[in-house]
């Protein structure tokens, strides 16, 4: 992984696809999802670029890239090991997932998918931007996670590669064994190329650290005991020299098997929930996902950089279903209350575009300026298809968001000035419907389209007076809406007008941010302190065993190091991260706008201490990492200290080894190799007295490997 801390600008610039890559010892990294062809070092940003390798190898540990980027980030919330990534954030705020640039994240309607939406098998790296940006828009306010994927073929005739994979538990159980099969053919000639692939996957149970099988979520979804199928497509045209044309088409479902049920625990003796085979009501949870974009990029038009970019993108996430004991989706006027079985969906759909141009300023070439304009359309619901009712009604969002950056180098580029203005044009558009009759009854509520516009600024300054040794100062400001799915089903009284429902307006979150950064010569070391706020902030709480969205004021601050050391052994690596981090929200409603109570584990992360050692010389590599989660209390009401959620911490080490031969690449991963039991971090500070949903960590299991490059 290749970390670079630099200032944040969120500004949009242009969403091109991979075209630069790293160039030895004078690096010169394009971070693509930074929206700008200029180089990292000469960016005020904060982002972590994790290449191929590292991608890999924390792929064949945890078996995903959300796996991935929670272990290698140590401000990124420990993953829940489910199909849903509620309660997952990065700096305590949620991140927008990307393809290419191209958003996953439903913010309308959050169903919480957006991190398994592509087979890591078809992603070339992620680059990972850090805190509150309105670099791609909507959505960024925790950070972006762009997964970038694999380029064109770089010869002329076939070229490809191939994977085959095998996954068990520690006691090689028979319903815990799981395997990946993968392909990836590549060919072009002259100014044409194709790239195709497909890859299945099937997932055995899980196990945790005493033996017994992990829990199945049924209602939120489940990665263990799934299928998972993927294809993938890239098709190029080089214009000329400089100009390129790329359609990009990918889709990906993944589906429980429905084999298992879940029996509950007893948090007060600390007994998980566990699974037993059976067959659950209604379809099985699924999450599937289309995405196409079509790009063109022209790097030397009239001495500048012009991309164009139309993208379509469209998801449903089905989620599990029972007869509802808290009664939600109970109706008298169907079947009499306590017997109604239902299940919902989410469907989404965004059409978008985006538009940027840059170049040096004639007569001023230390300037770069970008100018550019996003368009995106959405429209999502929330269904229960069993009874085919309306949760969640249609809802359309509508964005036009012009914008302009500049950059300016001084003092021979050890000092430069950024700043931008992006100005968001917004509007939701919800017809007439009524709530479910759980809600209070159910009611009529008066649709409409409220309409709200902003302007995010975004400025910095980064001074570098030796190369590979920087301090930087900034200001961004992130821009989003609160999860106005839930919002309006959740709506149980009569007289609401949506034109004028103050909960529905947006959410703009301001982060600053100071840091220092030594690049030079064995050591690679980083210290950032960062601070959020957002004024009329969005959080997700439990109310009667469904959470719904509360708007209250947000202050988040964090301290993040890390440090990397090459050792006097040649190719070991030894390297450590840390963050710590407070979030604080206004809990009492007494009226005064102060923030007076901790963020629970659905908002904010533990703090985390990681350390690894990695070894890479000829054709062995290796890695051994440690995560350290450190114990911490959350106060739930203000002023009551004996009113707290007790988070107690754990450790899990995994380990990497990969040897390279004429006939490919042989790999063997162990996820929590000391097979230590644990119940996770969301289950501990969210809802650690639901003995449905007490849910360990998964145990010891390893992956073997073997891949093939022509």
């Amino acid at each position: 992984m290749i970390r670079h801390s630099i200032l944040v600008v969120p500004l949009s610039l242009c969403a091109c696809p991979a075209f630069a890559q790293d160039t030895g010892p004078e690096e010169r990294i394009v971070v693509t999802a930074a929206r700008t062809v200029l180089p990292i070092n000469a960016l005020p940003l904060t982002v972590d670029v994790i290449d191929n390798a590292a991608l890999s190898q924390q792929v064949a540990i945890g078996g995903s890239i959300v796996d991935a980027v929670s272990a290698l980030t140590p401000s990124f919330s420990p993953t829940r090991q489910k199909l849903s990534g509620a309660g997952e954030t990065l700096r305590g705020r949620s991140p927008l997932y990307a393809i290419n640039g191209i958003p996953q994240t439903a913010p309308l309607r959050d169903g919480a998918r957006d991190g398994f939406s592509i087979d890591p098998f078809f992603v070339d790296r992620v680059e990972v931007i850090y805190g509150s940006n309105a670099l791609q828009g909507i959505g960024g306010t925790g950070g972006i996670v762009n997964q970038v994927t694999v380029g064109p073929p770089q010869h002329d005739g076939l070229s490809g590669r191939v994977l085959v994979q095998g996954n068990s538990d520690t006691g090689f159980s028979g319903d815990g064994i799981g395997g990946k099969l993968a392909g990836l053919i590549g060919w072009r000639q002259g100014q044409v190329d194709a790239t195709v692939g497909a890859v299945f996957e099937k997932r055995g149970v899980f196990y945790d650290g005493h033996g017994g099988r992990v829990g199945t979520d049924l209602t939120q979804g489940e990665t263990q005991d799934s299928r998972s199928w993927s294809v993938f497509g890239r098709f190029g045209y080089a214009v000329s020299d400089t100009a390129r044309l790329d359609l990009m088409i990918n889709r990906f479902q993944l589906k429980g098997e429905g084999d298992y049920v879940a029996i509950e625990g007893d948090h007060t003796n600390d007994v998980p929930t566990t699974s037993v085979r059976g067959i659950p009501p209604g379809v099985p949870a699924t999450n599937r996902t289309e995405s196409a974009a079509l790009t063109y990029t022209d790097t030397n038009l009239w001495g500048g950089n012009l991309t164009l970019q139309a993208f379509f993108n469209r998801s449903r996430d089905t989620y599990g279903g029972e007869v509802d004991p808290i009664a939600t989706f109970q109706d008298a006027a169907l079947a009499p209350i306590g017997t109604l079985f239902d299940q919902s969906q989410n469907r989404s759909r965004k059409y978008g575009g985006k538009f940027s141009y840059e170049r040096k300023v004639p007569g001023l070439e230390a300037l770069t300026a970008t100018l550019g304009l996003d368009v995106l359309y959405d429209k999502t619901e929330q269904r229960l298809i069993a009874t085919d009712r309306s949760w969640v009604p249609p809802t359309e969002y509508r964005s036009l968001a012009p914008f302009a950056q500049a950059n300016l180098a001084l003092l021979d580029d050890k000092l430069h000035l950024a700043g931008g203005v992006r100005y968001e044009d917004v509007q939701i558009t919800i017809a007439d419907y009524r709530t479910l009759a759980s809600y209070g009854g159910g009611f009529a509520v008066s649709g409409g389209t409220p309409k709200f516009s902003d302007t995010l600024f975004n400025g910095g300054v980064i001074l570098e007076p030796w190369k590979g040794i920087r301090a930087y100062a900034s200001y961004a400001e992130g821009y989003t809406v609160p999860d106005v799915g839930r919002i309006a089903r959740a709506v149980n009284k009569p007289g609401i007008d949506i034109d004028d429902y103050v909960n529905i307006s947006p959410i703009v979150s301001n982060n600053r941010e100071l840091g220092v950064e030594l690049k030079r010569g064995p050591l690679d070391a980083s210290a950032a302190y960062f601070w959020s706020t957002s004024k009329n902030g969005s959080l997700l709480v439990q109310s009667g065993g469904v959470f719904e969205v509360q708007r209250q004021r947000v202050e988040i601050q964090g301290l993040e190091i890390n440090l990397s050391a090459r050792t006097p052994v040649p190719g070991l690596t030894l390297s450590a991260g840390y963050a710590h981090l407070i979030g604080r929200t206004d809990g009492s409603a007494d009226g005064i706008e102060k923030v007076d109570r901790d963020l629970d584990g659905a908002n904010i992360s533990p703090d985390r201490l990681n350390l690894a050692a990695s070894y890479r010389r000829g054709a062995v590599s290796a890695r051994v990492q440690t995560q350290f989660f450190l114990s911490r209390k959350f106060e739930r009401t203000p002023g009551n200290y004996d009113d707290t959620y007790s988070f107690g911490g754990y450790n899990v080490t995994d380990l990497s080894l990969r040897y390279d031969t004429p006939f490919g690449g042989l790999t063997l991963a162990a996820q929590n190799v000391f097979d230590a039991f644990y119940i996770d971090y969301y289950t501990q500070t969210v809802r650690p007295t639901d003995d449905d949903h007490y849910f360990a960590g998964r145990g010891r299991n390893f992956t073997l490997g073997w891949n093939y490059r022509f």
